[in-house]
């Protein structure tokens, strides 16, 4: 909490149907964010059970400067992830942190496993547990639409929920938060579904009082002024991350048609611009941020005889578009929102849904599958197809979509297929082929995830491959990012939260912090992150990659085997040099 000496965590458990309360001064030296949540996982996870097994825990933090200045907007939730087998982590915007904030509560913990579907109410002075079995098998939007009906409360509120996705216990089904942010990667949505939790509500109803309102505002203007008077954050509001599409494409760096392309010929149909001109109809941001880089587009469905239209509205961003397009061949902006609206319905994770596709329709292609495991035909373009497959996968429609449903690397276990299904150490591939920064910053990240360290974002500065200077560069970022995300800023705003930037926030509101204490906080996160890699078995010695990857071109050219494992070697030496 702002000003004290403690983190107030709620503990709910939901067997029970109980709660307390604990002021756990033991957890300050982790700032707030991942830290705190790290640590809380690291005490209640239980390595040798199933990451569906009731005990396992869901951890949310919010941050030391949630909501209180620009872009600080996300909330962190940590668990023990279906899909991957190990670390968890995973942020969503929307009004979660501001409403967590205003309730009282630094964090929350959930275990146990509710007897029938339910939903959970937090205030600051009550916590319900309410009946959801009317709401078991809808989709995120009408769960959406019945809560905001029912649940008015005093004060700000935000409502989480699962689809049928997530009932159903995908591994990489996600969790929606206000429509149109999501914890999105690694399966969130099957822990919910796993315990009988379809939704959470906070509402939050405090005020936080600034001690210091002179140093406080000289540090919100000159931080204001940096997210909206300079370059820094421009491209996020005008065309958004859709923007990377032409460059990504332009460099060899887009992966088409489950990566046997580095390249799209209909780049240009499913461009930033052509949503922009096509479909964009409005902006919005996640409250505390003045940038607004959500973009709603719009598209029109006829749903009955005789010209009767409706008109859907949909977000969409450069994974999106990767994923449920170039990925799949699916080449026009109007289809690509039609299949976002129908994965954000079901509640699953848009890159690992394309991407399981993208391996589904390659291994039906070379017959290790058949159409009557797939009951649609699945090729590359086929719109109609994908949707079908997006809904058989949510609800576990037979053996081999209960099997997809559980990821890249489970499916082709069973099924083969192994050279081309697309992941990293379990979680399926970001839309960055771009040499080897991305594939070993995917490989080595403390999530699998470009959102670790920004691996693909070295690739595009290094001109010529250094290998040393691109280990150190990936391990400093990848620490970095704990500090980013102990605030939590949004990662979009990672060049404007400088660490000078950094210390005049968090000193502002009271701490006492310097660049040296910085560096021993994201020290002690990440090695708490590792630890608990280490508590569930993960060995980067045993990662083995997809051949597909050295098979595609690259940003750089061919990908070399043999070197890239070596490069995960030197990674992984500095790793056990760094927790000595």
């Amino acid at each position: 909490m702002f000003y004290k000496d403690y983190i107030k965590v709620l503990y709910i458990d939901l067997s029970l149907q109980r709660i307390r309360i604990e002021n756990r001064k033991d957890l300050k030296e982790y700032l707030g964010g991942v830290g705190v949540a790290s640590r809380l996982l690291e005490e209640n996870i239980k390595a040798e059970l199933h990451p569906f097994n009731e005990s396992q825990p869901i951890i949310f933090a919010i941050g030391a400067a949630s909501s209180v200045f620009p872009v600080i907007t996300k909330t962190v939730a940590m668990f023990y992830s279906p899909l991957t087998k190990e670390l968890g982590e995973s942020y969503a915007g929307g009004r979660m942190a501001m409403t967590l904030l205003y309730a009282g509560y630094d964090a929350v913990v959930i275990t146990g496993k509710s007897k029938k579907p339910t939903y959970l109410t937090i205030e600051s002075n009550n916590i319900e547990f309410k009946d959801a079995r009317a709401l078991w098998g809808l989709s995120t939007d009408e769960t959406g639409r019945f809560i905001r009906e029912k649940e008015s409360g005093n004060g700000k509120r935000s409502i989480l929920r699962i689809g049928p996705a997530g009932e159903n216990l995908s591994s990489f089904a996600n969790v929606c938060v206000d429509t149109y942010r999501h914890f999105g990667r690694l399966g969130l949505g099957g822990i919910f579904g796993s315990k009988n939790l379809k939704a959470i509500v906070t509402i939050g109803d405090k005020s936080i009082g600034i001690e210091n309102l002179k140093e406080y505002n000289k540090a919100y203007s000159d931080i204001f002024q940096k997210v909206t008077e300079t370059e820094l954050m421009k491209k996020y509001h005008d065309l958004g991350t859709a923007v990377n599409v032409i460059p990504m494409n332009k460099m060899g760096a887009l992966p088409t048609k489950n990566l046997t392309q580095n390249r799209y010929e209909y780049a240009e149909n499913i461009s930033g611009e052509r949503f922009a001109i096509d479909n964009l109809v409005r902006k919005i941001a996640c409250t505390g941020c003045p940038v607004g880089c959500i973009h709603i587009g719009q598209f029109r469905r006829e749903f009955d005889e005789g010209f009767e239209y409706e008109s859907i509205s949909v977000a969409y961003d450069y994974e999106l578009i990767f994923s449920l397009g170039s990925y799949l061949d699916i080449n026009d902006t109007k289809s690509i929102l039609e299949l976002i609206e129908k994965v954000e319905l079901m509640g699953l994770d848009a890159i690992s849904t394309g991407v399981v596709l993208g391996w589904a329709t390659e291994a039906l292609e070379k017959a290790l599958i058949s159409v009557t495991a797939t009951v649609v035909q699945l090729e590359y373009g086929n719109l109609s197809s994908y949707l079908k497959a997006v809904e058989y996968m949510s609800i576990g429609h037979n053996e081999f979509y209960q099997t997809l449903s559980k990821g890249s690397a489970v499916v082709s276990e069973k099924y083969g297929g192994k050279d081309f299904a697309l992941q990293f150490a379990g979680n399926e591939t970001p839309g960055y082929h771009t040499g080897y920064g991305s594939v070993v910053g995917h490989t080595v990240g403390a999530r699998h995830s470009h959102l670790c360290n920004g691996g693909y974002s070295i690739d595009q500065t290094m001109k010529k491959l250094d290998e040393k200077k691109l280990i150190d560069l990936i391990f400093h970022e990848e620490r970095e990012r704990c500090i980013l995300n102990s605030l939590i800023i949004c990662l979009f705003a990672r060049k404007v939260y400088d660490r000078e930037t950094i210390l005049i926030a968090l000193n502002s509101l009271g701490h006492n912090l310097t660049e040296d204490d910085l560096t021993n906080i994201s020290d002690k996160i990440y090695k708490t992150k590792l630890r608990i890699k280490k508590m569930v078995g993960f060995d980067l010695k045993d990662v083995k990659l997809p051949k597909r990857i050295f098979e595609t071109p690259s940003l750089h050219g061919m990908i070399d085997e043999d070197l890239t494992y070596k490069l995960i070697g030197m990674y992984n030496e500095k790793l056990l040099e760094y927790m000595d």
